[in-house]
């Protein structure tokens, strides 16, 4: 994801320009974002891979958003052929690279911005709306390959990708509306951000099922209905029960946001912000 950085220090002299790929590459290994809470194979594969392609991509001259529209068009061709192709055993190791490759280059444009020293606000914009089109979409065609093409012995199967296209979305736009809201209240109120705790290599398993990277994986199975079906299903059931609980972790971190304001000393009157239109919810 391209997230915009913050430039070099006042009186700081910006960082030399990296020569070369082993260059790009060394800096990128010291410039990565917190491992919290992201699962194994975003973590310990997809970060790698992504790295790898930031330092090519630096060194052939590219910019975050030309990496963020080659991502774009590996991760669509990998669902056109989903929604239009009969499986067959060469479908899901093509559709799974299609994806892998696609994940890789959704990780190198955030990268390759650090690299250049700092994203933008439209590059993480355009970088989050790529994203959101390609969870619902994804399952989308799920949707209709299982239409089309499986031969379901009950046609509620069809509610799995239905409510993964569901899960996913929310899942997404609660991650980033509750991070959204927390940085919100740092600027209003001056509050430091959370110490980065250590990352935890059991976390990382355990939240695995939530894994993008293991989605993209296991639609190498996709030619073979039999086996394909009950592990998406399976990741579909893990999905919605760490939504279920994540959901009420995070209303609780965001209630806690509203604590330190009511506490807060009342501002002077020329420090107050000027009062916006009032937001009806």
């Amino acid at each position: 994801m391209t997230a915009p950085t913050s430039g070099p220090a006042s009186g700081t002299a910006p960082a030399p320009a990296p020569r070369g790929f082993r260059d790009a590459l060394s800096r990128l290994a010291g410039a990565q974002k917190t491992a919290k809470g992201a699962p194994a194979y975003s973590r310990f594969v997809n970060r790698k891979l992504g790295r790898v392609l930031a330092a090519a991509s630096y060194v052939a001259g590219l910019t975050p958003n030309q990496v963020t529209g080659i991502s774009a068009c590996f991760t669509f061709t990998g669902i056109a052929l989903i929604a239009l192709v009969e499986p067959a055993p060469w479908l899901g190791p093509a559709v799974c690279l299609a994806l892998v490759v696609g994940y890789a280059f959704d990780a190198a444009d955030g990268q390759l911005a650090r690299l250049r020293g700092g994203g933008s606000k439209a590059g993480e914009y355009l970088d989050h709306m790529v994203d959101s089109l390609k969870i619902s979409a994804l399952h989308g065609a799920v949707l209709v390959s299982f239409y089309r093409f499986f031969d379901l012995d009950h046609a509620a199967y069809l509610l799995v990708p239905l409510g993964f296209t569901v899960v996913a979305a929310v899942m997404f736009f609660g991650m980033i509306l509750k991070d959204l809201l927390a940085r919100a209240h740092r600027a209003a109120t001056g509050a430091p951000a959370p110490p980065a705790a250590a990352p935890s290599t059991l976390r990382s398993l355990m939240v695995i099922p939530t894994d993008y990277g293991l989605l993209c994986v296991a639609f190498v199975l996709l030619g073979w209905p039999e086996a394909f079906l009950p592990v998406y299903t399976l990741i579909f059931a893990g999905n919605l029960l760490f939504l279920l609980a994540a959901s009420v972790k995070w209303f609780r971190e965001v209630a806690g946001l509203d604590a330190p304001a009511s506490a807060a000393p009342a501002r002077p009157a020329a420090d107050r912000p000027v009062p916006g239109p009032r937001v009806h919810r």
